[in-house]
């Protein structure tokens, strides 16, 4: 399929131009471009409509994943019959392993994975190596460690109608494929054998496939909803993928056990004749314990420190990862456009990842907890990132040195983005001493006492602090107050941030708290006051950037004006105040001119999660809505029956059913509890006369 951009809007303000150019740039064959355009300019816009003209498989880099989950629905959204797709992270916890010599203390990996995330970053791969028309989105999760593309793809197979194969040599080839045999519930990459029938779940979509055979030839093919178990059709054939990203073929994996080996003894030989005869025993302990285990399982804790041997590269060389699976020319080069959203962040954090890990990683090879090929298992040098991603589009408010640079060196001048197709204007600013209202405690009262006026109006309130522990302890202060407030930063689980995020916009509460994640890119236009705390110390989170990305956030509400809390005017203070005054000037002049009135943007509120989270929701809410009218003839009885129901699925393990039951159980309890006291109530009020 084409991409097609499935929208009624049209360019407008700065957007036609800076389209034109992008895509001209694009087909003269220019690498760098970069898109300086202000919050609410509309800069995915474009940036979907550049995708629509070139008809290239998309990557968009986030410096974050809630910024990541807000644009792969805002990309969703522009494109809703293409596939796009969110790349991240999947571990919701992850503590490295390392070792501080100073201490001798030695810390273990310890990790949580995320099975929706890991769900989601399968279904972008099988994506990239079955359509064209992809677009993913992703954190710099991206240029880490993932199975190659050639393993991964030969591993899958087409399962189809006629198919000659016994239910047998089916079940050992899902064995094969990674997949786990389950007698449970089924979740992705997990399958079960019933009678003449076999029940999977790929791990790219929440569904299950049930292939029946007929003697050795599958019959008949049923793709079925795994939450409501209707069936969603008969197709006549599916594609299965591996159940894993690191696909290693049986007789690699026995090479790559004699690799380690070999290294292991050419390490060892090195350690004595050093005279670390600890750091030997260490090291030939834990890695003939690993060896023994690969051999006999085919996996241990850490395994991924061995890839360079499992994937067959040479010391030194780059591991494969997302980038491998986009597509290239006959000659080798990236065939994909990349697009480096709030690139002012997002480059520096991936020309640094590498460095960070590579330091952690010699610390355990020296001291004999790793390897000297673990140091393989590692992200992209920024050199390596640059020669695989093609042509680039990096899109910011506030380009950083290396966008400045890459202009420069190609001649090509920023392509600005400043007037806005709605004629919303950059936010006024307020400077307020923090003397003036006594101290540290004083710049809170003055917030508040701002904060209840925007809120009791209907708008919403959004505030930065300086530290962690700060945003959580305003949060809880501002609640204390009577004003509804949660707080969001780095150590708030991924979906949760996202759901954050959503609830805040939807009205759930008045006032967001944050440290560093509400600078770039968060579009919340329902925010009319953005108050920045401490604004004058100076460092990373208050230089003119940050500054003018947070006042930034108050950019899409015609309301919109930002405090700064300072006592003393710093030079990053008196920039960002003046490239806001300059872009709000210019946006001034092109609204009079085109009699132009602003407007605040009017966005449909919708969150990655509403896919991710409501399948069993909106199952408990049609069982209820069948079941009501009888519940309230006869609660007693339909509360028996049901559960009897969730106890019948127990029994034959069915625990996605019990589950669905057992939850819509606990609503029509609740109901009947809040009857019994409603009626209580009246019954007391009608006793005392008092109505």
């Amino acid at each position: 399929m084409k991409f097609t951009l499935a929208t009624d809007k049209t360019p407008a303000g700065d957007q036609p131009q800076a389209i034109e150019k992008l895509v001209a740039g694009i087909r003269a064959g220019e690498t760098h471009q970069t898109l300086l355009g202000v919050t609410g300019s509309g800069k995915t816009y474009t940036a979907a409509n550049v995708i629509q003209q070139i008809q290239k498989p998309a990557l968009v880099i986030a410096h974050n994943k809630t910024l990541a989950a807000q644009l792969a629905q805002e990309y969703r959204d522009f494109f809703p019959n293409n596939a796009v797709h969110f790349f991240v992270s999947y571990y919701d916890y992850y503590q490295p392993e390392a070792y501080m010599p100073t201490s001798d203390t030695y810390i273990e990996k310890e990790a949580q994975i995320n099975e929706e995330i890991d769900r989601l970053r399968h279904a972008s791969t099988q994506a990239l190596l079955t359509r064209e028309d992809v677009i993913i989105v992703a954190s710099v999760s991206c240029i880490y460690g993932l199975g190659a593309p050639a393993e991964y793809l030969k591993k899958h197979m087409k399962i189809e109608r006629g198919y000659q194969t016994t239910r047998t040599d089916m079940l050992r080839t899902l064995i094969g494929m990674y997949f786990e045999r389950t007698n449970a519930d089924l979740t992705p990459g997990n399958f079960r054998a019933i009678g003449n029938t076999i029940e999977v779940m790929p791990t790219n979509e929440r569904v299950i496939f049930r292939i029946g055979f007929t003697g050795n030839t599958v019959s008949n093919i049923t793709k079925i909803d795994a939450i409501t178990r209707s069936i969603i059709s008969e197709p006549e054939s599916f594609f299965l993928f591996p159940a894993k990203h690191f696909v290693t073929p049986e007789d690699e994996k026995k090479v790559a056990a004699e690799d380690i080996q070999l290294e292991l003894d050419e390490q060892l030989k090195k350690f004595k004749k050093e005279g670390k005869l600890l750091e030997a025993e260490r090291l030939r302990r834990r890695t003939q314990h690993d060896l023994a285990l690969i051999r006999e399982v085919g996996y241990c804790n850490g395994i991924e420190n061995y890839s360079r041997h499992f994937d067959r590269r040479k010391p030194g060389e780059a591991p494969y990862t997302l980038l491998s699976y986009f597509p290239h020319t006959p000659d080798g080069k990236p065939d994909f456009l990349t697009i480096i959203d709030e690139s002012h962040v997002s480059i520096p954090q991936i020309n640094g990842m590498y460095a960070g890990d590579r330091s952690r990683k010699d610390t355990l090879v020296e001291h004999g907890f790793r390897l000297p090929s673990a140091v393989d298992n590692r992200p992209l040098k920024f050199a390596e990132f640059e020669e695989r991603i093609g042509q680039r589009i990096y899109t910011s408010a506030t380009p950083g040195k290396y966008e400045y640079q890459k202009a420069e060196e190609s001649g090509l001048p920023m392509i600005e983005q400043i007037i806005r197709p709605t004629g919303l204007v950059d936010p006024i600013i307020d400077i307020r001493k923090i003397t003036q209202v006594g101290t540290y405690p004083g710049q809170i009262k003055d917030f508040i006492d701002e904060a209840e006026r925007v809120i009791k109006g209907g708008a919403r309130v959004l505030t930065t602090t300086l530290t962690k522990k700060m945003a959580e302890d305003l949060s809880e202060f501002l609640t204390e107050r009577g004003i509804n407030t949660k707080y969001i930063h780095s150590d708030v689980d991924t979906i949760e941030r996202i759901e954050i995020l959503t609830d805040f916009r939807r009205g759930k509460f008045d006032c967001l708290v944050g440290v560093n994640l509400l600078r770039e890119g968060l579009d919340l236009p329902e925010v009319e006051l953005v108050a920045i705390l401490d604004a004058d110390k100076q460092g990373f989170l208050r230089s003119e950037t940050a500054l003018i990305q947070t006042i930034g956030r108050a950019a899409r509400n015609v309301n919109g004006r930002v405090i700064l809390y300072a006592d003393e005017m710093t030079p990053a203070l008196d920039k960002a105040i003046g490239e806001t005054n300059r872009r709000r000037d210019k946006q001034l002049v092109y609204n009079a001119a085109h009699g132009i009135t602003p407007k605040t943007i009017a966005k449909e509120i919708k969150s990655i999660t509403d896919q991710m989270r409501t399948e069993h929701d909106e199952t408990v809410d049609t069982l209820l809505k069948v079941d009501m009218q009888l519940f309230e003839k006869n609660p007693k009885g339909v509360l028996k029956d049901k559960k009897r129901q969730m106890d019948e699925a127990v029994a034959i393990l069915d625990f996605e059913t019990a589950a669905i039951i057992r939850d819509e159980i606990r609503i029509l309890e609740a109901s009947v509890v809040k009857k019994n006291k409603k009626q209580a109530k009246e019954k007391k009020a009608k006793e005392t006369g008092i109505l």
